[in-house]
């Protein structure tokens, strides 16, 4: 679960700097607003599976909430998930050795 967890994660991440840096500027500078459509419907199901999985860590871990906290904000930031990738594959690392 927790390595679902930390794909899903960067898959959000990706999805959201897709919608951003190609999507939105298709819509504003090309006229294309299918794109914006798709790809937000894409990003938004890909942050509430994102937010289902921390809340599933929360009850299956001993992670603080603050950590889990700490993750669910990272992701409203395009590139803090994969600065803070490495650092949640240790916390994985540490959760399935205890």
């Amino acid at each position: 679960m927790l390595f679902s967890l930390r794909l899903i994660s960067l898959i959000e991440a990706v999805s959201y700097l897709l919608l951003i840096g190609v999507a939105m500027p298709l819509k504003y500078f090309a006229g294309l607003p299918l794109m914006v459509q798709i790809m937000g419907m894409a990003h938004g199901a890909l942050f509430v599976l994102l937010i289902a999985l921390l809340v599933l860590a929360g009850f299956m871990t001993a992670w603080p909430k603050s950590r889990l906290l700490t993750l669910a904000l990272a992701s409203l930031v395009p590139v803090v998930p994969f600065l803070l990738d490495r650092r949640v594959r240790t916390w994985i690392e540490q959760s399935q050795q205890s």
